[in-house]
């Protein structure tokens, strides 16, 4: 079983933009949330694509089931999305110790909009915050894709 341990902040300045080592184009829809699971859809570059299904997060975690599926399948799966769908540039910026930051700049409807996510092994694994990370929002849910896809960007 896979499981995703992620924290995500708000970003400050743009420092960061540098140590960009690759970028990729996202479109992304959720098919379905309750409160037992998210599904979703991800078109990476207009080339590939995966169907994710995320659990539901307790104690910094959460259960996390990705595949590969046909570009065709995500284009064609896409629209039954709705309007639950964002877009996003994400940048790659590596760390020392093999881990790195995902820095998702949105597009289209939640354009101007910008998150830092670092993927963890541990809930409580030590991180350093490079100078252009700011506020942590790993536990407010209005920070997750799935609602900014449904509800819009958080209000500041």
């Amino acid at each position: 079983m896979g499981v995703e341990i992620e924290r995500k902040f708000l970003l400050r300045g743009d420092d960061w933009r540098p140590l960009v080592t690759r970028s990729h184009s996202i479109v992304q829809g959720y098919l379905g949330k309750d409160d037992k699971a998210t599904i979703r859809i991800r078109i990476i570059d207009g080339t590939d694509a995966v169907l994710t299904i995320k659990g539901a997060r307790a104690d910094g975690a959460r259960p996390e089931f990705e595949y590969p599926i046909p570009i065709e399948d995500a284009q064609a799966m896409l629209p039954l999305c709705g309007d639950d769908v964002v877009q996003k540039r994400r940048h790659i910026v590596p760390e020392a110790d093999g881990r790195y930051w995902e820095i998702d700049l949105f597009e289209g409807s939640h354009a101007g909009f910008r998150l830092a996510e670092i993927e963890l092994d541990h809930p409580d694994a030590e991180i350093a915050l490079p100078n252009w990370i700011g506020e942590e929002v790993s536990e407010d849910s209005r920070y997750s894709n799935e609602n900014i896809a449904r509800l819009g960007i958080p209000p500041r």
